[in-house]
């Protein structure tokens, strides 16, 4: 992850991986001239990200889930990959596929260090920033769009589904939490106070029966491998 070097915070070091050189482009101009992070490689496929990240040593990797060689789930690959043997370095999967087993699998041995989001949906460099900075040091984000989708569902599952008991104040929460929203932006999205929210998460793990520990870094894989078990 992102250290300090005499003092100063050093800056968080990327490689990119995509095949069309247009989005290569975009995310380089992204992370231009932001003084915290530095771009040290763009590579068109998933066999040039693992030659970068020999050779680079970054702090995160911002993948796309579909490019050569392997086509299908490459960004899955290379995420399994660094957490065999580099664990320390983040992941962020763009893709433009609303595949909530995609975004299931990513955070499956753990969501620490993973952000998985929608391609179509990062309209600004602040998104894609607040990413590489969230997973670098350790957090984790799932596209609320994905998430979102998920609930939707909730209507057709079974009336006596933890998932129903919740209210739609909590389905709200729920949604931020597994977006990777803190507490305290949950409480400023929703105009609540922290306390309020916190008295939210509590409810809406105890409806789900997760344990507390779940609550922080590990509470994004626990929601959604809930979901996706009651919606499978």
């Amino acid at each position: 992850m992102a250290s300090e070097t005499n003092g100063r915070e050093r800056r968080i070091r990327v490689v990119v991986g995509d095949d069309s050189f247009l989005v290569r482009e975009v995310i380089a101009e992204f992370i231009s001239d932001v003084p915290r992070v530095e771009l040290v490689a763009m590579c068109a496929d998933g066999d040039g990200v693992r030659d970068a990240v020999e050779r680079f040593q970054p702090d995160v990797v911002v993948t796309d889930m579909r490019m050569p060689p392997s086509g299908d789930e490459e960004g899955l690959r290379i995420a399994e990959r660094l957490r065999a043997e580099h664990p320390s370095i983040g992941v962020v999967i763009l893709t433009q596929y609303d595949e909530a087993r995609h975004g299931r699998a990513l955070v499956e041995q753990g969501a620490e260090g993973r952000a998985y989001l929608l391609k179509d949906r990062i309209q600004s460099r602040r998104q894609l920033i607040s990413a590489i900075e969230l997973v670098a040091h350790g957090g984790s984000a799932i596209d609320a769009h994905v998430v979102a989708g998920m609930l939707a569902l909730k209507g057709s599952g079974e009336a006596g589904s933890p998932l129903a008991s919740l209210t739609p104040r909590e389905l709200d929460v729920l949604t931020l939490m597994a977006e990777g929203r803190s507490n305290a932006a949950i409480a400023q999205e929703l105009v609540l106070t922290r306390h309020a929210v916190e008295k939210y998460v509590g409810a809406i793990f105890e409806k789900l029966g997760l344990d507390d520990e779940q609550v922080t870094s590990r509470r994004v894989a626990a929601v959604l491998r809930y979901l996706d078990a009651v919606h499978a």
